[in-house]
């Protein structure tokens, strides 16, 4: 499909056409790219006119339940009159570098809603490519009209780190008996996010809830101990992705953080997130050259040999790939 085609798809709010634009910008076939830079660089255009969409990123560890988390909220997003995003990044197989991208199935209601776009992507096995794809991709929803655009990280680790310079605001769900204090404030996650919810604080189970009651004044005093008098002390709260409960109120934190930014301030952390993609791209190509380099291909064997017998150190190895590269 040619760019002017999908920008007219985009900007008259066809679902398909949608699902190909995200799969072109997600592609990291030469082909492909410089189009995916003509639609990217039409959008930036269009960006002017719109009102920023809501970027969220939410994370928490597995089996804290994100997607029932998700689905809960963007339903009632949707019934308030939202359009709502959801970029699910599902971590790829080292091995096989395939993912199950299961997330749609987890969100059977949502999925079915018109005013929902599910797209789970794979994490392509690298941050870079997280950052390039998701990146991208919250650009196209954008275009498409969607007002709050939900990133599901693909679990507690550096992929939040990447994920958190690329949104408005970061949520991070957790649980109850998951740690003491001490444990909480390890978690360095504590350091990037905006607001905190503890999950499964279930009305009908008066225990669980105590529980979950109990972990969010824990998590709120590790948190004056790790971010002191910062400007804005991160909310923690307590909710009910299952049953809805208190979903709302989580959402109302999101926006409070949104208010205290401000617009100039919104504007300011999106402008230091565009240097900070700047360089993620810089990063993503060099990787992508050097893997593909001629140079390299040409000693890559010999160096993998000599490492794999305990002829050669790894640093004398990067520097052997490098030389290669650089005289290529």
């Amino acid at each position: 499909m040619r760019v002017d085609d999908l920008l007219d798809g985009l900007r008259a709010g066809h679902r398909a056409t949608m699902a190909r634009a995200i799969t072109l910008v997600e592609s990291t076939a030469p082909r492909h790219r410089a189009a995916a830079r003509e639609l990217l660089l039409a959008l930036a255009g269009d960006a002017a006119t719109r009102t920023p969409a809501v970027r969220v990123g939410i994370s928490g560890v597995p089996g804290v339940g994100k997607s029932t988390f998700i689905e809960a909220l963007g339903g009632q997003l949707t019934a308030a009159g939202h359009k709502v995003g959801v970029l699910a990044v599902d971590p790829s197989s080292v091995r096989t570098g395939g993912s199950v991208l299961g997330d749609k199935t987890r969100m059977a209601t949502l999925s079915a809603d018109p005013h929902a776009f599910i797209r789970p992507s794979p994490s392509a096995g690298t941050l870079g490519g997280v950052a390039r794809a998701t990146t991208q991709a919250m650009a196209v929803l954008e275009a498409g009209g969607y007002d709050v655009v939900l990133v599901e990280t693909v679990g507690v680790g550096q992929s939040e780190v990447t994920v958190s310079g690329m949104v408005d605001t970061f949520l991070f769900l957790t649980l109850a008996r998951t740690g003491d204090q001490l444990q909480g404030i390890k978690k360095g996650i504590l350091e990037i996010a905006d607001v905190i919810a503890v999950n499964k604080a279930d009305p009908d189970d008066p225990a669980r809830e105590q529980e979950a009651r109990v972990a969010a004044r824990e998590l709120a005093g590790a948190l004056r101990l790790v971010r002191g008098h910062a400007e804005w002390a991160p909310p923690v709260i307590t909710c009910s992705g299952l049953t809805g409960a208190r979903v709302d109120e989580v959402w109302a934190q999101v926006l409070q953080h949104r208010d205290h930014l401000g617009a100039d301030g919104l504007a300011h952390k999106r402008a230091e997130q565009q240097l900070d993609f700047t360089w993620a791209l810089v990063r993503d190509e060099l990787d992508q050259r050097l893997r593909h380099s001629t140079g390299v291909k040409a000693v890559q064997a010999e160096v993998r040999a000599a490492l794999l017998a305990g002829e050669l150190t790894a640093p004398l190895a990067a520097d052997r790939l490098l030389a290669a590269y650089d005289g290529s």
